[in-house]
């Protein structure tokens, strides 16, 4: 039985450029090569290992893991996503250790492709929750924070640790998360979208009077909601629903 083609993904800004390759002074532009072999523009001589900050081009064939390790920052969206191929020699710091990287001094640009894989399998939903869903909750919970600090002090510290009738602890549901995360060849897609979440709840507070605590409170809530939208075929609702927060999010009658 053949084997499946193994598809490479590298991950650039919206320009196009490789962003280490622009912090090193090299810069290289994949959107301006489409179908092209391109060199390194200066490769290390000690396989593979770094002598500069951008010794060989580093690809993924695990798409959930494509923005790592990418030297874009801050965290943004778009990001552009392009299929590459290596050519000539390849390695690995570790194939134990990083079986889904692959590193070499050539490579020629197939192809771009959809971005939202790069968010892991349910990338889609994952941006829904970010532009559309979060920008609406983030003043809700904010405001839900500010207007009994103690008691909000008290449920979430409830539902980090205990959780509630109809689903498990906060802390527990985020390490199952991460694990699946991992195991999935998810990890650095969980990052991205966490960080994604969290600086559109800034934007959708800037310039208002919530307190700082409130600001954080909305921060973690958005971020669990992406997490659960990336395992949402994964996890049953008993997770999912502690991801969410559905408790701290009823009204608890005196």
């Amino acid at each position: 039985m053949a084997r499946r083609p193994v598809t490479w993904y590298i991950a650039t800004p919206a320009d196009g450029i490789i962003e280490m390759s622009r912090h090193a002074g090299t810069p290289v532009n994949l959107a301006a090569n489409v179908g092209q072999v391109v060199d390194h523009p200066k490769p290390c001589t000690n396989l593979w290992f770094d002598e500069s900050p951008f010794s060989y081009f580093r690809m993924v064939k695990c798409v959930g893991e494509t923005l790592e390790d990418t030297g874009i920052w801050p965290v943004t969206w778009p990001i552009r996503l392009w299929i590459v191929e290596p050519v000539g020699e390849t390695g690995n710091w570790s194939p134990h250790h990083y079986p889904y990287r692959l590193l070499a001094h050539q490579i020629r640009v197939i192809e771009e492709t959809e971005p939202w894989p790069a968010l892991g399998a349910r990338g889609r939903e994952v941006l829904d929750v970010v532009h559309r869903q979060i920008p609406q909750r983030a003043a809700q919970w904010a405001a839900d924070w500010d207007a009994d600090p103690e008691g909000m002090r008290e449920r979430l510290w409830n539902w980090e640790l205990c959780g509630g009738q109809n689903s498990g602890s906060g802390k527990w549901a985020r390490a199952m998360a991460l694990t699946t995360s991992h195991s999935r060849r998810e990890s650095a897609a969980q990052r991205w979208s966490e960080r994604l979440a969290r600086d559109i709840v800034d934007q959708a507070l800037a310039g208002t009077d919530v307190s700082r605590n409130a600001r954080h409170y909305a921060s973690g809530r958005a971020a669990d909601l992406t997490v659960a939208a990336q395992h949402q075929a994964r996890f049953d609702a008993y997770i999912l629903d502690s991801l969410r927060g559905n408790d701290l999010d009823r009204v608890v009658v005196a």
